[in-house]
């Protein structure tokens, strides 16, 4: 605990990172006050209705992930969500198309092009929701809460376009959190918004456990010792790797090889039980939009019944078909960011070989096999987490406050704050030996 406030007293004395940490913050304060201004046109006080629509089912992600925008009718009502759809579209055509494929190999020259592409889609994707959001508003609110006159083609043109333009706008936000800041700028603003419904949950809960004499105080703090011991397996989750171990060959002018591979250094190639991340349940929760909508295309009992169930995040066959999507996803997800050849060949060229595995196919399948092995777990605690809103929600736990035990928010939660914290360590490591390590000195610039 010591080192940590004392590598807090370090970040400010580093006026570089300094500054960086203030550029951040303020582009977030951006961020968030962009998201409470209401579209010009639409009288903010008949939002009530929109705000209801939001507290239950998709709706509520929707509006979690823009950090409460969706509901306020408000400019960054689309928020990051269209880039990161792009951005989804754009890495899984890349396995397909080989102009895409050239780029991701040209180095920074090709990711600015792909980066160009992602935007241009962006803007695509937007124009395509910007409409569907406005048609949403028009059903929900009632008609004299559009001061241009309800179905107006002047209201449609510019929301349409200022929504398109708020979504721009947060992209370019997040590109400079990135160069500017501490990095992770589009994380950054998916977290805020995340972080920003947590006062409100946790109030929501207070009220009704407390206020409403609803089990008492003592069943919140057990709730909230459920909730700490929730975010600690899912840092584990995050942090877990499996260590395999390298040797490398150091070559002496003596040709004795028995003599380099004793003294070679050892290394370790660490994979991650969760190499996919938070990417499955991001791909798990766009498909399950699906069933809901093409059933609601018919007007059958059946169609209307299984509307219901998938409408319902919190539904028994909802979970069910959530967790084997997550399941199917991980493993799909990790095959395509895990290039196992790719790595046994780095690994050859480089004259490091894992122990008592032939260099070549033979390293390569080896890889595979671990991941397989590690991925079915991994896969199985993140489908766990993924789903265990439901469960809490059925032990009389306010739906908003439950949003926050697993599920694609808790683990955007944990993942973007240890990469920020890792990010801030590497440079006081750099910059400050001293503010992380018990003994040492401070590191002379280079000229």
């Amino acid at each position: 605990m010591k080192n940590f406030f004392e590598s807090l007293r370090n970040v400010w004395k580093i006026e570089e990172l300094k500054n960086r940490i203030l550029i951040t913050l303020g582009l977030l304060l951006v961020y968030r006050f962009g998201a409470h201004v209401t579209l010009p046109g639409i009288d903010a006080t008949h939002l009530s209705n929109l705000a209801g629509q939001t507290e239950k089912g998709i709706g509520s992600i929707l509006d979690m992930f823009t950090g409460g925008a969706f509901s306020k009718a408000s400019v960054f009502a689309l928020g990051i969500m269209p880039y990161i759809s792009a951005s989804i579209v754009v890495q899984l055509m890349g396995i397909a198309i080989p102009y895409l494929q050239k780029l991701q190999k040209d180095g920074e020259s090709g990711r600015k092009k792909l980066n160009q592409i992602t935007r241009w889609l962006t803007i695509a994707i937007t124009l395509v929701q910007g409409p569907g959001y406005i048609y949403n508003l028009y059903r929900t609110l009632p008609s004299n809460a559009f001061l241009l006159g309800f179905d107006s083609f002047a209201f449609l043109f510019s929301s349409v376009l200022i929504l398109t333009t708020g979504t721009i706008f947060a992209m370019w936000l997040g590109e400079k959190i990135t160069d500017k800041g501490i990095g992770n700028g589009i994380s950054l603003l998916i977290m805020i918004g995340i972080i920003a419904r947590l006062p409100q949950a946790l109030i929501q809960e207070f009220t009704s456990k407390v206020t409403n004499n609803n089990g008492g105080p003592m069943i919140l703090v057990l709730e909230i010792i459920v909730w700490l011991l929730v975010i600690v397996a899912c840092v584990l989750l995050v942090m877990a790797v499996r260590k395999i171990p390298v040797q490398y060959a150091r070559r002496t002018t003596s040709g004795d090889y028995e003599q380099d591979l004793a003294g070679g250094n050892r290394q370790w190639i660490p994979l991650k039980l969760n190499a996919a991340g938070v990417m499955p349940i991001i791909f798990a929760q766009a498909i399950m939009f699906i069933p809901a909508a093409l059933a609601g295309l018919s007007k059958s009992d059946a169609s209307q019944s299984i509307a219901g169930a998938f409408s319902n995040m919190f539904g028994f066959w909802y979970n069910l078909v959530f967790a084997l999507l997550i399941l199917i996803f991980t493993y799909f997800y990790t095959a395509i960011t895990v290039p196992t050849n790719k790595m046994a060949d780095d690994l050859k060229r480089s004259g490091g070989f894992i122990p008592g595995i032939k260099p070549g196919v033979e390293t390569a399948d080896f890889l595979d096999r671990i991941m397989s092995l590690i991925t079915f777990p991994g896969a199985l605690f993140l489908a766990l987490l993924a789903v265990f809103p439901a469960l809490v929600v059925g032990l009389d736990v306010q739906q908003s406050w439950a949003m926050f035990y697993g599920g694609t928010s808790l683990i955007i939660m944990v993942g973007v704050a240890i990469d920020t914290i890792q990010q801030v360590n590497s440079y006081l490591l750099n910059k400050h030996y001293d503010g992380l390590m018990k003994s040492g000195k401070n590191r002379k610039a280079v000229a």
